[in-house]
């Protein structure tokens, strides 16, 4: 190891490296691209800061004059980007490393500023980070590492294409590392188009997941879910806790109820401001703070002193949510607790949830007032107080207090003043949960039948499984697998009902009518079921056209009556643009558009009937009321002399000024002033 880093690394109290800093501190790796996955709280952060080391020091194992940034950080969150920052300032401090952040929230003319000044490794957030290289204010041209921190949840928030855009920008000689705590399918092509030969390194246990963390599933009933967050948070008394909502608005839900409730609580979330967000963890780590209510988002990677506890007060959407939640906790050695919320209704989810993240937990219900009480007793008579002899300051109230007051009296106030100190624990309603689900063992001899009838006849396990059981006289758990194959059905069915189901179903061995049972010697030969491909086309056969997001959902019968004529003359070559079939001097005169045949034929299907052709520019036809057929016509007004001099009227001009004197005229309210006054 660099001598410069192993010094930082002894003073800040390291004596061993994890398994995941050990592994990319290979001397073979110095060059390599590297792919790593390993749980949270592995120590990833130092463990990339020792990768990169070889790639940008010098011989003697420092860093020359700053200029150009030769490493970039990627994080997906702020706080996990300024958490990065101040992990490498201390572990490259003897190096003399100049440290950069880009991150959104901040002022990016200080950003600029500290970019023109030189930096040796610049930690950022994509989206501000390609800001910065569209705007000019970065030179990457130096860049010899590039680290993707938490890749994955980079991916699942959007920021593909910043981190394309990055990565295009960056030199092709650099290194390329991703470290994740989890590698899905679109970290590993993500890699493969950025990365060359890169070198998997996992520490990751396959069959199992933090195994400093204890996982706690409390059964609550569905009216109680915060009430028992309550109780979790009395009952273990961490001194940090850590609580993962799903939105914004059960954030501010939680912390209003946790802070009336005595709770020294602060939030995280996306709607909050940089500036509220560092005050609230630095509340955290000086402990002026105990619980955070968070999301997943803001909280992700962040890592807080003495976070023994996690509770999920919703239920997570994956399992890798999950994991990353619970990994906030148990970090670098350190025991924790992950408590799950589970009402009733979502116990199914909590049981996919556990199984598909590897993970064993301990079903309970959630602590009740009854075990918070005692387990606050425990506490209070455990604490090392007891043992600590009162200093000589304190000797003189002490000596008072007793000549005053009896044991008894003293004992009382004592205990009176610690219970007020703490929240009072909620009183919950039975969860009516069963426990932890039971596995189901080996399903031991069967005997398998068939049953006329298949996927030609629109089986499938839904039907069949009560068909059989009411039929046979058989429970759920005396079958085993049903395969719907094309013209018949296979059933698997314990030894030891076999007979009781024969006797059932009787010596004609009709199930259903049209189903007949078959006993079979062996266990059949059954066919994957075939995937059903997708008919790209019509029922005359011709393939639809791709679609915009734009088009309408429409047929071949709904088309335009011009499109197939439309379509015919544009099928047809044109003669002008082939030089050889072009005459000299000339051109050839193309077939103009027959728009009278191509009018359809029920225009004016749906249009008003006054309408002469349907089209939108025709006029509608007087509207007047008919004169009735024995009344005559009307007569016109007699002329008079009355109506010739209102003729001769409305023919005269209005004024006889000159049109261009009427337009130099003034007009408005002044004008009528100046005119008062003449």
């Amino acid at each position: 190891m660099i001598k410069t880093l192993a010094d930082a690394l002894a003073k800040q109290g390291y004596e061993t490296l994890t398994p995941v800093q050990e592994e990319v501190n290979k001397p073979e790796l110095e060059a390599s691209d590297l792919l790593v996955s390993a749980q949270t709280g592995s120590g990833k952060t130092v463990g990339f800061g020792l990768a990169i080391a070889p790639t940008i020091l010098n011989d003697m194992g420092k860093f020359d004059r700053a200029g150009a940034p030769l490493a970039l950080v990627i994080a997906p969150t702020r706080e996990l980007a300024m958490q990065v920052k101040r992990e490498l300032t201390w572990l490259y401090a003897i190096a003399g490393a100049t440290m950069a952040s880009c991150v959104g929230g901040m002022d990016m003319r200080d950003e600029r500023r500290s970019l023109d000044r030189g930096s040796h490794i610049v930690v950022a957030t994509p989206g501000r980070l390609r800001d910065h290289i569209q705007r000019g204010s970065i030179d990457l041209s130096q860049v010899k590492a590039v680290i993707l921190d938490e890749a994955d949840e980079m991916l699942d928030l959007g920021f593909r294409e910043d981190l394309e855009f990055i990565l295009s920008q960056a030199p092709e000689t650099r290194r390329t590392l991703m470290f994740s705590a989890t590698v899905p399918r679109s970290i590993a092509n993500l890699a493969k188009s950025y990365q060359k030969n890169a070198i998997r390194i996992t520490t990751v246990s396959e069959s199992t997941q933090h195994a400093d963390i204890n996982y706690i599933a409390m059964n609550v009933s569905p009216r109680d879910g915060e009430n028992a967050i309550i109780n979790a948070l009395r009952y273990y008394e961490a001194p940090n806790a850590l609580v993962f909502c799903n939105t914004r608005v059960m954030v501010n839900r939680l912390t209003t109820r946790l802070s009336n409730r005595g709770f020294s609580v602060v939030a995280l979330s996306g709607e909050l401001s940089q500036s509220e967000r560092t005050h609230a963890l630095q509340a955290m780590r000086d402990g002026r703070a105990r619980v955070c209510v968070a999301t997943d988002v803001a909280a992700r990677g962040i890592d807080l002193p003495n976070l023994d506890l996690v509770v999920h007060a919703e239920l997570p959407q994956n399992h890798e949510t999950m994991l990353h939640r619970s990994g906030r906790t148990g970090r670098a050695g350190r025991q924790g607790v992950s408590a799950m919320i589970v009402p009733s209704r979502f116990r199914k989810k909590a049981e996919r949830l556990l199984q598909m993240g590897k993970v064993t937990a301990t079903w309970q219900d959630a602590p009740s007032a009854q075990q918070i009480i005692e387990k606050d007793q425990e506490r209070l008579l455990s604490d090392s107080t007891w043992a600590t002899l009162p200093s000589p300051a304190e000797r003189g109230s002490i000596d008072k207090l007793m000549e005053t007051f009896s044991a008894e009296q003293l004992a009382t106030a004592f205990f009176r003043l610690y219970v007020e100190n703490q929240s009072a624990p909620e009183e919950l309603a039975p969860s009516g949960a069963q426990g932890a689900p039971k596995p189901r063992g080996e399903f031991g001899p069967t005997v398998w039948f068939s049953i006329s009838g298949g996927r030609e006849a629109d089986a499938n396990p839904r039907r069949m499984l009560p068909m059989i059981c009411k039929a046979g006289n058989l429970s759920r758990d005396d079958i085993g697998a049903i395969r719907i194959q094309d013209t018949e059905t296979f059933v698997e069915i314990l030894k030891s009902s076999v007979d009781g189901f024969l006797k059932a179903i009787g010596s004609n061995k009709e199930i259903e009518p049209g189903a007949w049972l078959k006993q079979l010697d062996k266990a059949p030969n059954i066919k994957a079921s075939p995937r059903e491909k997708f008919d790209r086309s019509d029922k005359s056969g011709t393939p639809f056209k791709s679609k915009k997001k734009w088009d309408s959902d429409t047929s071949k019968n709904d088309r335009d009556p011009w499109d197939d004529e439309t379509r015919k003359r544009h099928s047809e070559p044109n003669l002008n643009k082939n030089p050889e079939t072009r005459p000299e001097g000339g051109v050839v005169a193309l077939q103009t558009r027959n728009k009278k045949a191509a009018k359809p034929i029920d225009r004016n299907k749906g249009k008003p009937t006054w309408s002469k052709d349907g089209g939108k520019h025709s006029k509608p036809k007087s509207r007047a009321r008919p004169n009735p057929k024995d009344d005559k016509p009307r007569s016109e007004k007699p002329i008079t002399e009355r109506s010739k001099v209102e003729k001769s009227k409305s023919d005269r001009p209005k004024t006889d000024r000159p049109k261009s004197d009427k337009t130099k005229a003034a007009r408005g309210k002044n004008a009528v002033l100046k005119r008062r006054k003449k």
